[in-house]
């Protein structure tokens, strides 16, 4: 995991960024508050506090558990999914397009500082469709140069930071960053705010995002995943309109491939279930 912790931190703003209690954005309802006391509420929170299984279910649980644990896979299958895991995901998107995963309307509600400071999220449960933002994609590919070019990351110090970090303070860093935005030219390259989600999938997080952030002109959206069907599928559910995205196939596990952005200039980096699917050795 440390290869992806040095593969994503050489891309985030060298600055300090608040804790949540710092930040002023907190969940409509916080964690501790959440108490269910109605049975027909269970759906109206993401997660309750202070639940207690009974002997019942934490049995079945167990059950469970032992059932899935009876059916092993050779170590050869192993090796071939793990090698070729981006093609099974692509059958799977093939198959199930976008009707497989909900939409994830709950994690701007459960965390706000994922957006712009003084952004708040006006999207109600059940209100947005799967794909309701009319925007087009940023061409990724046709920015980037080919080959070795300066998008690709930076040989990082022993801290995970880039090297030009190392070598000046925040503010002179800040100030030659901001100096390479205004003449070099990459997707979002003008925006202010730039957000990347690593496992993008179909868009579930993606589209909810997009869809707080369409009356937010310098906010900017990156989203990957090392299943080409899966960014084909996001890329064609983004029609005209303001381009706030970009949608590009990237495996975070091998940091010889280059991304669509220099390093040092995203706020925000989401993994929303992918480290427990990727194997701790890479």
């Amino acid at each position: 995991m440390n290869v992806i912790w040095r593969n994503c931190i050489c891309h985030i703003k060298l600055r300090k960024v608040p804790h949540r209690w710092q930040s002023g954005n907190q969940p409509v309802a916080p964690l501790g508050s959440r108490i269910l006391t109605d049975p027909t509420k269970v759906f109206e929170h993401n997660m309750w506090d202070h639940m207690q299984w009974s002997k019942e279910e934490e049995a079945a649980a167990r059950k469970k558990v032992e059932e899935n644990s009876e059916v092993r896979v050779i170590p050869e299958e192993q090796v071939k999914y793990e090698s070729e895991a981006n093609k099974y995901w692509d059958t799977f998107y093939k198959i199930h397009k976008n009707k497989f995963f909900k939409n994830r309307n709950w994690l701007l509600r459960e965390f706000p500082e994922i957006l712009p400071l003084g952004k708040k999220t006006e999207e109600k449960v059940g209100e947005s469709s799967w794909y309701p933002v009319k925007t087009s994609a940023a061409s990724c590919s046709s920015i980037v140069p080919e080959g070795r070019n300066h998008y690709e990351k930076s040989s990082g110090s022993s801290d995970g930071h880039s090297q030009a970090g190392s070598d000046c303070s925040n503010a002179d860093c800040e100030g030659h960053k901001k100096g390479l935005l205004k003449t070099e030219l990459f997707p979002g390259s003008s925006a202010t705010f730039r957000i990347l989600e690593v496992g993008c999938g179909a868009g579930n997080s993606v589209f909810p995002i997009l869809n707080t952030l369409q009356n937010s002109p310098e906010s900017f959206l990156y989203c990957c995943d090392f299943s080409l069907g899966a960014v084909e599928l996001v890329k064609s559910h983004l029609s005209d309109g303001a381009a706030q995205c970009c949608a590009f196939v990237h495996d975070v596990c091998d940091t010889s491939l280059p991304y669509p952005f220099p390093d040092g200039i995203l706020d925000v980096i989401l993994l929303v279930f992918v480290l427990s699917s990727i194997h701790p050795d890479r």
